[in-house]
């Protein structure tokens, strides 16, 4: 979606606080944030997707995790499942979806979720997000970390959650 979405607005621990922000009026009121979702999705030989963003984007041409905000009434998982799916065409199966983490950020609860590659599936890519998506190797991300070739939002993101993100593939691999 767009300028225009509606967003809860939450607490610090993530609980809806009976409030809205419509997307691009004015800022978050601070103490307040909105939900963003992001998934590393994997394949059974371990490697993972990371999309480039369009270059119309912010961070143009950039390196991440597929993401993006819960609307207003979404939880969590679905927005990751709904972000997924427009970026990629993926659609795994929400109850495979597996939380990793959260990562706060001034104004945004991130919530970061693995889930296995759906059997069948062909990425369809959404170009006005996603310039291009490339199956890597863990080590491969680490790498294009230490490059500074991820959105600078993702650094932060993934000093804190790599290594969960990591062992949850591993274990989601089992």
């Amino acid at each position: 979606m767009g300028t225009g979405e509606l967003w809860d607005l939450t607490d610090h621990r993530g609980r809806t606080v009976e409030r809205t922000h419509r997307r691009g009026i004015g800022e978050i009121p601070s103490g307040f944030f909105h939900i963003v979702s992001a998934t590393c999705v994997y394949r059974p030989d371990g490697a993972v997707l990371i999309t480039r963003r369009a270059a119309g984007k912010d961070y143009p041409l950039t390196w991440e995790f597929p993401a993006g905000s819960a609307l207003a009434g979404e939880t969590s998982v679905e927005a990751a499942t709904r972000e997924l799916r427009e970026e990629t065409g993926l659609s795994p199966d929400p109850a495979r979806f597996r939380f990793v983490g959260r990562f706060t950020e001034p104004s945004a609860l991130v919530d970061v979720y693995t889930a296995p590659f759906p059997d069948g599936s062909v990425l369809a890519l959404d170009p006005e997000e996603v310039a291009e998506a490339e199956w890597v190797t863990t080590d491969d991300v680490e790498r294009l970390r230490r490059l500074d070739a991820f959105a600078a939002p993702w650094l932060p993101r993934l000093e804190a959650l790599w290594q969960p993100m990591k062992d949850a593939i591993a274990e989601g691999l089992r």
